[in-house]
């Protein structure tokens, strides 16, 4: 990764190599080696491809930064991104943009990024840690041990309104369109960017083009595209 210093760009050295075992899970990571370049000066520079889509090392982590402040800053309620209070969403924006050298795209989509992450992490509670207690109050009474950072009014009143009428019923609209989408895609979260960077690299003299990344994106390990759930049904 390349580094932006306060005096000048820089090639990372033994004292700022990242290590990936600083993290203890993804409800409890603090990033601590972020928060030890906040204190060296030292901000990544988040690179971009042809397309203008992060990839690399440095993305990566702000990526996971991003989310860890979504979860953590941003309260757990059931509203939309747009009624999230302005200086919170300002405070996410402050802390990565200390952290990394956002570049292209800057506030606008990190903001964007967190706005979709805060929403998974919702949705994740929802699946994991809710729906499947609805008969076990106990279970429900705590937020879960992974993420103890939830304050308990707010896991209280989220679950409530997980668990009313109005909930049950879109969920399960949006049940049956997530069943019917057509080749999900098999990307971890380096996403298509990555993807495009990963052929160009094996590839090279090829243009890389949007069927060629749809179609490497939803083949398995042996190289075929899996039939989906709703076409065996039909079958």
């Amino acid at each position: 990764m390349k580094f932006a210093s306060s005096s000048a760009e820089t090639e990372p050295t033994s004292q700022t190599t990242i290590s990936d075992d600083s993290k203890t899970g993804r409800g409890m990571s603090t990033m601590p080696r972020v928060v030890k370049r906040k204190l060296q000066k030292l901000r990544p520079i988040v690179e971009y491809n042809k397309r203008g889509k992060g990839i690399g090392q440095a993305h990566s982590e702000m990526q996971s930064y991003i989310g860890v402040l979504a979860r953590s800053r941003v309260p757990l309620v059931d509203k939309k991104w747009s009624q999230i209070p302005k200086d919170i969403k300002e405070q996410i924006w402050e802390a990565v943009d200390m952290a990394f050298v956002v570049g292209q795209g800057g506030k606008n989509s990190v903001l964007s990024s967190a706005a979709k992450k805060w929403k998974d992490f919702k949705s994740t509670l929802t699946r994991h840690y809710i729906l499947p207690y609805t008969n076990d109050k106990e279970k429900l009474s705590q937020p879960p041990e992974t993420y103890k950072f939830i304050e308990k009014a707010q896991w209280d009143a989220f679950v409530a309104s997980r668990l009313s009428k109005d909930f049950e019923s879109v969920h399960s609209q949006h049940a049956q369109i997530r069943e019917k989408l057509e080749y999900n895609h098999r990307l971890s979260r380096k996403g298509y960017a990555g993807l495009e960077d990963q052929l160009e690299e094996t590839m090279p003299g090829v243009e890389i083009d949007r069927s060629t990344l749809w179609k490497r994106a939803r083949q398995d390990k042996h190289g075929n595209i899996p039939i989906q759930r709703w076409q065996r049904k039909q079958n």
